[in-house]
């Protein structure tokens, strides 16, 4: 596992303005009152308020922005997507891409995860490519198969050079919003399966490759999912809507790899 792990915070459809506002101010008190670094810390909040995000973020040293979504094209008849030059006027450095909510309620494909990481990374932002199988495919055995299907299609035609800025997330559907996180077997299993995957196509890439865990994490079994071999970091849902959880999330995970 690398040495940092990476946490993302998924507001999804939540938070107006002032909220986010209380928010950052509240990141911000918790973070002088600890007196450690929020280095690798990222808030990927509706596309609404990342302008408001971008300058309310400042001062708070290694917090980075994400967008929940991006598009494929630059420019064009798209009505209700946000492209990344928009994202890159925000300051936004990374992307989610096939979110398991985007490919189960809103028909993203494989096709579309490809196509939306690649325009990312042309614009200088990292793609985080979302890979999970939901419970019908977990309970017949097929999580390989679900995740070699899903990984190869959102890499087609991402270069070795460019797959060191991807960040892959594990995200087992059937865990997300539950209460009920993989175990850590699962977990590790997914991991080295995505791995051995990388390896066979991005030789050169694989050392430097990310897997967050996304799927009902949460300050109290944070420490265990992030000890897990392969584990870089979460990507996390309902426990980062509150700033004092999100804080404890990370600090316990970061305490997890000291």
């Amino acid at each position: 596992m690398l040495a940092r792990p990476i946490f993302i915070a998924n507001w999804k459809m939540n938070m107006l303005s002032r909220d986010a506002a209380q928010y950052v101010l509240e990141l911000r008190r918790l973070y002088k009152a600890a007196d450690s670094g929020l280095d690798d810390t990222v808030l990927a909040p509706p596309f609404t308020i990342l302008s408001a995000m971008r300058e309310q973020i400042g001062g708070l040293p290694g917090v980075l922005l994400a967008a929940q979504n991006v598009h494929w094209d630059d420019v064009g008849p798209h009505t209700g997507e946000i492209s990344a030059p928009m994202l890159r006027e925000f300051g936004v450095s990374f992307a989610i891409v096939g979110h398991s909510e985007r490919r189960q309620f809103y028909g993203e494909n494989d096709t579309y995860v490809a196509k939306r990481a690649l325009n990312a990374l042309k614009h200088g932002i990292r793609p985080v490519i979302c890979v999970g199988e939901n419970l019908a495919d977990f309970e017949a055995g097929k999580t390989n198969e679900v995740l070699k299907r899903q990984l190869e299609a959102g890499l087609e035609n991402i270069s070795a050079e460019q797959m060191k800025q991807v960040i892959l997330a594990y995200e087992p559907v059937w865990a997300i919003g539950t209460g009920r996180a993989a175990t850590a077997q699962s977990i590790e299993s997914a991991n080295h399966f995505l791995l051995d995957l990388i390896k066979s196509h991005f030789k050169s890439a694989v050392e430097n490759t990310r897997i967050l865990y996304g799927g009902s994490t949460s300050p109290e079994n944070i420490a265990e999912i992030i000890k897990v071999d392969g584990v870089g970091g979460a990507l996390v849902g309902g426990a980062s809507l509150s700033p004092t959880n999100f804080w404890n999330l990370i600090e316990r995970g970061r305490a997890a790899v000291v």
